[in-house]
């Protein structure tokens, strides 16, 4: 659960001050430092391009980047509980990758049972995180 961009735990990129709309959203996704064998750089510059989306937009993110084998439930549990989020959106890394689907399950129900007020979308690549989840905040 690292930025990959400056190494924090959980992150926050917020808007800048005076411009913040009251929107709190949430992306949770597979942290790509923590895959062997490849670069995760390109991932991570689309990130850092999807995180000036939501400064564009106005909105508040904070991202939970998880490591499967590093009791990712948990980090979930502890980022949902952490704020009160409009929107919760979940990465493509965790929806797309068949032999996950009993994980992506658990993050939905996670996200039903610690945020219920929020609305779950669902992103295409890290740089339209914010467009999904205006999709739910208009």
């Amino acid at each position: 659960m690292i930025n990959p961009i400056d190494g924090t735990s959980v992150y926050s990129h917020r808007a800048k001050e005076g411009r913040v709309t009251g929107a709190r959203v949430l992306v949770v996704g597979l942290d790509p430092a923590e895959f062997q064998g490849w670069d995760p750089e390109p991932v991570q510059a689309a990130m850092a391009r999807g995180q000036a989306r939501f400064v564009d937009h106005d909105i508040e993110a904070d991202w939970c980047l998880v490591a499967l084998d590093e009791n990712p439930e948990g980090a979930i549990v502890e980022a949902l509980t952490r704020e009160d989020y409009r929107c919760v959106v979940v990465g493509g890394g965790i929806r797309k990758h068949e032999p996950l689907l009993e994980f992506f399950e658990k993050v939905v129900n996670l996200v039903r049972q610690y945020a219920p007020d929020a609305a779950i979308a669902f992103n295409s690549s890290p740089e339209d995180c914010a467009d999904a989840a205006l999709r739910w905040l208009r």
